[in-house]
């Protein structure tokens, strides 16, 4: 025996209008540079754009690619 539950879509409860209206002010928040607030973490402030040597890794990478397919089909 089953019990038929009727969800009426147009009613909303008082979260879903709360949860509603503060992505409508999230979204009208256009003058946030840094929403995530990485920028003034403790552990970021040390730290230093990629430098001058990012092609070795690339490399790096690249030859290790070149070498699972080596393996992989030798």
């Amino acid at each position: 025996m089953g019990v038929i539950v009727h969800k009426e879509t147009e009613k909303k409860s008082d979260l879903n209008d709360r949860i509603a209206a503060d992505l409508r002010t999230r979204a009208k928040m256009e003058e946030m540079d840094d929403p995530d607030y990485v920028e003034d973490a403790d552990y970021v402030k040390d730290l230093k754009k990629t430098g001058k040597f990012t092609w070795i890794w690339f490399v790096l990478v690249g030859l290790a690619l070149i070498s699972l397919i080596l393996i992989v089909t030798i």
